[in-house]
C-alpha cells in the first residue's frame, strides 16, 4: 500500500477527524460525527481508498 496523503492533507484529516470526534464526545453534535473516525484513519495511515480511482496523490514528487 503506497502512501498517497501528503503532509498538508494528512495534518487537516488528523485534525478535522479529531474535531468531529471531540465535538461528538462533548454532546455538540450529533451522532453523524463519528464519521470522523474516517479522515483520522487515513490521516493516520497516509492513504486514502478514494484517491485511487482517479490516480490522485498529495505526496510530493521527488527526482
Amino acid at each position: 500500500m503506497k502512501s498517497n496523503i501528503g503532509g498538508v492533507d494528512r495534518f487537516l484529516r488528523i485534525v478535522l477527524g479529531l474535531l468531529l470526534i471531540g465535538l461528538t464526545l462533548g454532546g455538540q453534535i450529533g451522532a453523524w460525527g463519528w464519521i470522523g473516525v474516517v479522515p483520522l484513519a487515513t490521516g493516520l495511515v497516509k492513504w486514502c481508498p478514494l484517491y485511487l480511482p482517479f490516480g490522485w496523490s498529495t505526496t510530493c514528487k521527488r527526482q
